[in-house]
This record gives C-alpha cells, sequence and structure tokens, in this order.
C-alpha cells in the first residue's frame, strides 16, 4: 500500500473532464473508492469532495454540458451522470447539530472540518485527482495497513451523532477488520447499543442485510451478540445457525444471499419469520420467501422437486440452511409440466374436481420419478385412468 493513488478510473476521460471543470484545487476524491482502490479491491462507486458550493457545481457542471442531479442538495450533494458511470460532488461540510437519526449540516471550507465529521478514520481519506496524493488527517492509511476499523475521535460521540454507526462499524469490522478490533469502539457499541431503538425499522433492516450480505459475517453476528447489540436488533437470531449456512455456502460455492442468511438467524416459525420482515420492512416478496424458508423441515427434500414447486431461490435456502447438497440445481431449468385438463376430459373424464385430482397426481408420480419426458407423461395419465376405472 502507497501514500498515493494510482487507480485506472481516474485516468477515465469522462473524470478528467471532471475535474478540469471543477477544478484542480477545489475537489478530491474520497470515501471508499480511496479506500477499497488502496487495497486493491473493486471500486463501485466514486465520491468527491469540493470546497465549492453546491449551486458553483451545478453552473459549472452546465456550463461544460455535464448532466447533473441534485440528489442530496441540502446536504450538498449533486450527482455528476457521466459516461462511465456517476459520481457523487458534496461540497465541504461540519455539523452544527445532531439527534443520532438526522444532522444539521453547514458548509466548511476545510478538508479537516469536512474529514471530521466522518465516521471511520478509512473513511477519511482523501486523494488529489491529478497527482494522486493522498491526504489523511486521523492516521486512516495506518488504520488500513492494520486492518483496523477505527471511529475518528472518541467513538462515542460519533455513535451519538448518528446510532447507525453502531451498525455500520460491525459491517465494517466483517469486511475490513483484523482481531483483536479497536477496543474503544466496541465499548462504545456496547454501551450505547440501547440508542438503535431510536432508528426507523428500514433503516436497521437495511444496514443489517448489507452486513448479512458479506463474505463471512457469522464472527461478526456472534460478537454482536456477546456484545448486547444483537438482542437490540434482532434478538430471535442464533449467530450458530448462521455459521453452518456459511460453511454449506462456502463448501459449494454458492454466493452469499443476505435473505437465505436471515432466514438462517432465525427459527422455522413462518409467523415470526413474517413479523421480521415487517420489523425489517422487507418486500412482499421477501416476506413470502422468509416464511417458505421458516415452513422448512429438517429433511428438506429432493433438490429438483424442491424448487419445481417452491423456486430455484427458495429451495437453495431450505436444502442450504439444512447443510444438504444442492449442486444438482445448478444450472438446471424448472421444467414445464406438459399435460393439461382439457386432454383429460377428452379421455372421458367429465369437468370438474375428478380433472383437478387426477391432474395433481400424474404430476406427483411425474416430480417423483425427476420429470420424465411426454412419453412417460402419456403413460403415467394411462395408469392414473386404469387405477381410476378399476
Amino acid at each position: 500500500m502507497t501514500d498515493r493513488l494510482a487507480a485506472e478510473w481516474m485516468r477515465r476521460a469522462d473524470i478528467v473532464e471532471l475535474v478540469e471543470v471543477l477544478g484542480r484545487d477545489n475537489a478530491r476524491f474520497v470515501g471508499g473508492a480511496v479506500r477499497d482502490e488502496l487495497l486493491g479491491l473493486p471500486v463501485k462507486d466514486i465520491d468527491m469532495a469540493t470546497t465549492l458550493r453546491p449551486e458553483d457545481v451545478i453552473a459549472r457542471l452546465d456550463a461544460a454540458g455535464i448532466r447533473n442531479v441534485p440528489t442530496g442538495i441540502e446536504h450538498g450533494t449533486v450527482t455528476a451522470v457521466l459516461t462511465g458511470g456517476p459520481v457523487e460532488i458534496t461540497t465541504l461540510r461540519h455539523d452544527v447539530s445532531t439527534d443520532g437519526r438526522r444532522a444539521t449540516v453547514a458548509f466548511a471550507s476545510e478538508w479537516r472540518d469536512d474529514a471530521a465529521r466522518r465516521d471511520f478514520t478509512i473513511n477519511a481519506l482523501y486523494a488529489d485527482p491529478q497527482s494522486g496524493e493522498i491526504f489523511d488527517f486521523f492516521e486512516g492509511l495506518h488504520d488500513l495497513r492494520q486492518r483496523t476499523v477505527r471511529f475518528i475521535g472518541d467513538a462515542r460521540q460519533r455513535i451519538r451523532e448518528d446510532h447507525l454507526r453502531i451498525l455500520r462499524y460491525f459491517r465494517f469490522q466483517a469486511r475490513f477488520g483484523s482481531q483483536p478490533a479497536d477496543r474503544e469502539a466496541e465499548d462504545a457499541c456496547a454501551e450505547l447499543a440501547a440508542t438503535l431503538k431510536g432508528l426507523s425499522r428500514e433503516r436497521i433492516g437495511m444496514e443489517t442485510m448489507n452486513l448479512l450480505g458479506l463474505s463471512d459475517p457469522s464472527p461478526t453476528l456472534h460478537r454482536m451478540a456477546e456484545l448486547g447489540v444483537l438482542a437490540v436488533i434482532l434478538p430471535e437470531a442464533d449467530p450458530k445457525a448462521l455459521e453452518a449456512l456459511v460453511a454449506a455456502e462456502m463448501c459449494q460455492a454458492i454466493a452469499p444471499d443476505p435473505l437465505r442468511r436471515l432466514a438462517a438467524l432465525l427459527p422455522a416459525q413462518v409467523a415470526l419469520a413474517e413479523q421480521v420482515a415487517s420489523r425489517f420492512r422487507l418486500s412482499g416478496a421477501q416476506k413470502k420467501r422468509l416464511a417458505t424458508a421458516a415452513a422448512r423441515t429438517e429433511e428438506p427434500g429432493t433438490p429438483r422437486a424442491l424448487a419445481y414447486r417452491l423456486g430455484i431461490d427458495a429451495a437453495l435456502d431450505r436444502l442450504l440452511i439444512a447443510g444438504a447438497d444442492a449442486s444438482s440445481l445448478d444450472g438446471w431449468e424448472i421444467p414445464q409440466f406438459p399435460l393439461k385438463g382439457g386432454e383429460i376430459v377428452a379421455r372421458g373424464v367429465g369437468a370438474g374436481p375428478e380433472v383437478a385430482r387426477i391432474l395433481r397426481s400424474v404430476e406427483d408420480r411425474w416430480i417423483a420419478e425427476g420429470f420424465p419426458d411426454r412419453a412417460r407423461v402419456d403413460a403415467l395419465l394411462d395408469a392414473e385412468l386404469a387405477d381410476r376405472a378399476a
């Protein structure tokens, strides 16, 4: 790791133009893009901080013909819509007041003031867009080298400013952190865990799902339980169950799925799963899938039969939570049952409930035999009709 940024995306023509429009001395890359580039990780979102006021940013972008959207204008953020992807540009700020849920900010002129209001040292790194020089006000480079997730300044004060930072701390710890973790950060999170109750359920749910989507959040969930944080946001959770699921996913090379992991954390109780889905403000489809996973039994059944009846995702949920082999679903497409009710009527069965019963019976046999071809379906129908006539 060097003290300079030499990112390929910094040489993108559209970003070079953006820097020229804003002025080299007026803008720096900041936050996740700088952090991830230094760690050699893929950069998803590019953010810039600027000494320019939002109206000046908009005026310069408009004059240069760069499309822009005032995505967070009340907090000084303008998004430049570039050919290679959007870049958020935010005016330097400092906090005027905070209440743990939202902050009132004022624009600042000093880079250090802007850095001081950020959460963790590794997120307060700035980079000159042309030279790549790193500006580090709070030893973020040292913490990045040591894989230490540390609050800027007083950890308790940072959390009192925004209670969600407790969950952000554990997400960053799961993604970047090493052991032992920063003692002050953990003590502050444990002491102020109850403040999470004052946040919206949606924010809690979103941050929890972000954590669960990481490669292996199991050790972090265990630590959250030990510190009393997990009991505040998800008292029903069992981190040991998540550990088993993550092991199954890794063993079978199946990508992490936060919803599946949430299902694994919860006991197999449909009503409880629905309550948690509502609490986290999940979508209707997510709520249904979580409830389906909660209806699991110890023996999930044949993978393809399960997938046919529930869908691939729901089948994977049940199989992996049970630690079962799901390899037969890799690349498999759910077939369509070829028999129609009209064909049964054409064979002399009067329209009505009996047709539906025969259709279900033949379909059950077809599934049990592993989805054979049409000729076999006809034979199964013949057998079903013969049994009916006997």
